[in-house]
């Protein structure tokens, strides 16, 4: 599909500075750009890539003043990163335009589907379930009875959502997410074996989510596993029983939530932490990756380390950290210097 300057130019709110029928037909970045590409320029460091680049047409912002010629027809905007994030939006969306049912689906007679969805062969829909308008499901995805999805959802192939659970609308779950299984739920019995607790909730997951690839988000033991509205989960996240995560919190992947933990709102969350079970960690909470948090943090706090401490804390007992052989070394060479008086 090919789209002419001056159509972009409408759709971002910009202005075309050289041919308004310049086409274009994919994206492309900056420096790999070819004929019939379109391009952004946002980070200064990448100015030189203009006055080279082979894309047809470059997505600018208006306070970018060039200081050679350049060749390629530009669309001028306010903020060039955020207009081109705008035009990937456009594309993505024209790019799962799929609509229909494919062969070798199993849809229980119960289930109720909404306009416009699609949903690939080789996937399962199970009793009562509902589906929005618009909603995409990939193949090989299992939808267990009673699960509720809204409008414009996009599930991809491999996920598993089990009996119950709810999501939003305009949410993405990326391949192999799985929502509501069992959480990690055992009591320990007199002759040292664990029993089984049965986990009877579920997961909630509010409007304008996005959970990406293997991660998994564990349903309540009774009551709900609940993600806020807005928030975004990477890769290979583990969200255990009972968590709460508040709207617009973004966390980073081989993050480990346990069980009962409440997370804020606006939180930023990065790889590879670790918190520990019936915290409450307040909103707009920063946390390092690799930290381990084991007590409940204020909001507005930074954290770093293994047990975290507060950021400042952190940088300041580094320093010590860094020379820590040096100074045993001072220390040693003392005590040796003592002993000879």
């Amino acid at each position: 599909m090919k789209f002419k300057a001056a159509e972009i130019a409408n759709l971002l709110n910009g202005v075309v500075k050289g041919d308004n029928q310049a086409e274009v037909s994919t994206l492309a970045k900056i420096e790999e750009g070819t004929p019939g590409s379109i391009s952004f320029l946002a980070n200064p460091k990448y100015e030189h890539y203009i006055y080279e680049t082979q894309s047809s047409v470059v997505i600018v912002s208006e306070d970018f003043v060039p200081t050679h010629p350049i060749q390629a027809t530009q669309i001028v905007v306010k903020d060039a990163y955020h207009a081109f994030t705008q035009l990937l939006n456009h594309y993505n969306a024209i790019k799962n335009q799929k609509v229909g049912i494919e062969e070798f689906v199993k849809i229980h007679s119960t289930a109720v589907l909404g306009e416009d969805i699609y949903i690939g062969s080789f996937s399962y829909i199970g009793a009562h379930v509902i589906l929005g308008n618009n909603v995409k499901i990939y193949p090989n995805v299992s939808i267990a009875d009673n699960v509720r999805i809204g409008d414009n959802t996009v599930i991809h192939s491999g996920t598993q959502i089990y009996d119950g659970c709810e999501i939003g609308n305009n949410c993405v779950m990326h391949a192999n997410v799985v929502i509501g299984s069992d959480g990690f739920g055992f009591a320990p019995t007199a002759d040292g074996s664990f029993e089984k607790v049965p986990q009877i909730g579920n997961v909630i997951i509010h409007d304008q989510v996005e959970i990406g690839s293997g991660t998994t988000i564990d349903r309540a033991t009774m009551g709900s596993t609940i993600i806020g509205k807005g928030v975004k989960l990477d890769n290979q996240i583990q969200i255990a029983h009972n968590v709460q995560i508040g709207e617009n919190t973004v966390i980073a992947s081989q993050t480990g939530i346990a069980g009962s933990t409440k997370v804020g709102k606006n939180c930023m969350i990065g790889g590879q932490v670790g918190i520990v079970g019936h915290l409450t960690i307040g909103d707009y909470v920063h946390i390092q990756a690799q930290s381990g948090v084991n007590n409940d943090v204020e909001s507005k706090h930074q954290l770093y380390g293994s047990p975290a401490m507060d950021a400042k804390d952190f940088r300041r007992s580094y320093v010590y950290f860094r020379n820590f052989p040096e100074i045993v070394k001072r220390i040693d060479q003392l005590e040796k210097e003592f002993k000879q008086k």
